[in-house]
């Protein structure tokens, strides 16, 4: 019946780099099938998957291999007929069960099948070179691997932290609302806490190479201290001969060099001493920043209150104005009518007048003019 496939899953396929033997490189630019094929006549499982028309796996198991689980979604293991190592990354955990169930479950098979074929055929063959669990090397897993359709493995690269400027004391205006400046302080206070976290690790990292560099300084001094006996005892022995001068001259350009060395390491560590003390002014600005922005914060909580003040006394003022135009335009009315009845009044007082007849009419206006 030939080969047939027993069991398929997705996921994306890697190889170690057989450079450096340490990296993940992918072969595939997209989660691709997987799957165990069964070969009925020779009794023979392999691994295969395609990308495209293109093999990118084919692997025979062999009860040497180890299916190692390096991470809850990503699973590796070594096959030295091709000389590399497989890694697969799987969407989910249960994925990555199933295969290395299958792969287990495959390899027993295979080792019965070996068994048994060497039952029937008695013949010497050299032990297999599959390389032994213990062998295997677990590699961490490549980030971003998650075995979806159409994703592409993207190694990450650490961008170096933006180093911000100091704002000034009047760099915001008070026209700004307080989320702006408090968004602005918090940007500042990240960028000082990333430039901090920085230093630490260069910190840390100086203290150990300043350790390292002890030890090395002290084997230098040993190794000078026994190149100076040496020279000495044979200097004692065989007098001013040509062979101990030369000796002697190799052995003095070496402490030369070591000396020399001493200088470049101590000359690191002041620089190293440097980068500490920057580090300490680093962590004095943060904490004086922080306290700048203490006082910022109760700065605009005091300005919102006066504001809430000033707010609450203008709504006042309005509505005071509001009632002084309204007692005003009552009064205007008032007015008004007052002024139309007199006015209705002296026209009366004028018909009455006019009414009167012709004597009355001068002693009235003599009275008009008086008034």
């Amino acid at each position: 019946m030939g080969e047939q496939p027993i069991f398929s899953t997705r996921a994306h396929v890697f190889q170690i780099d057989p450079s450096t033997k340490k990296n993940w490189v992918p072969t595939s630019k997209h989660a691709v099938t997987v799957s165990y094929f069964f070969d009925s006549t020779r009794n023979v499982y392999r691994i295969i998957s395609l990308d495209g028309s293109k093999a990118i796996i084919n692997s025979t198991i062999t009860p040497n291999m180890t299916f190692t689980k390096t991470s809850h979604k990503f699973g590796q293991w070594a096959d030295s007929r091709a000389n590399t190592v497989y890694g697969l990354g799987f969407s989910s955990e249960s994925h990555l069960s199933k295969f290395a169930e299958k792969f287990a479950e495959f390899k027993e098979a295979a080792r019965l099948a070996k068994e048994k074929s060497q039952e029937k055929i008695e013949l010497t063959s050299s032990p297999s070179q599959e390389s032994a669990p213990g062998d295997l090397q677990s590699l961490p897993p490549p980030e971003d691997v998650n075995g979806t359709e159409g994703e592409r493995v993207r190694p990450t690269t650490p961008q170096p932290p933006e180093v911000r400027a100091e704002p000034s004391q009047n760099a915001l205006p008070f026209s700004h609302s307080s989320p702006s400046i408090s968004k602005h302080w918090e940007a500042e206070l990240a960028a000082l806490k990333g430039n901090n976290a920085k230093l630490t690790a260069a910190l840390l990292e100086s203290t150990a190479n300043v350790k390292q560099w002890k030890q090395q300084l002290a084997a230098y001094q040993e190794e000078a201290e026994r190149l100076h006996k040496r020279v000495t005892e044979l200097e004692c022995v065989s007098g001013q001969s040509t062979a101990i001068k030369s000796q002697k001259s190799e052995l003095s350009r070496t402490a030369e060099e070591l000396e020399e060395a001493l200088k470049a390491k101590e000359e690191e560590l002041e620089s190293l001493k440097a980068e500490v003390q920057s580090a300490n002014e680093f962590q004095t600005q943060r904490e004086s920043l922080l306290l700048k922005l203490q006082e910022t914060e109760l700065r605009n909580r005091m300005l919102e209150s006066r504001l809430g003040e000033l707010e609450q006394r203008l709504e006042s003022s309005l509505q005071e104005r509001q009632l002084f135009r309204s007692s005003l335009r009552s009064l205007l009315e008032l007015l008004d009518c007052k002024i139309l009845e007199l006015t209705e009044l002296r026209d009366a007082l004028a018909r009455i007048l006019e009414s009167s007849g012709g004597g009355g009419g001068g002693s009235g206006s003599t009275g008009c003019s008086s008034s």
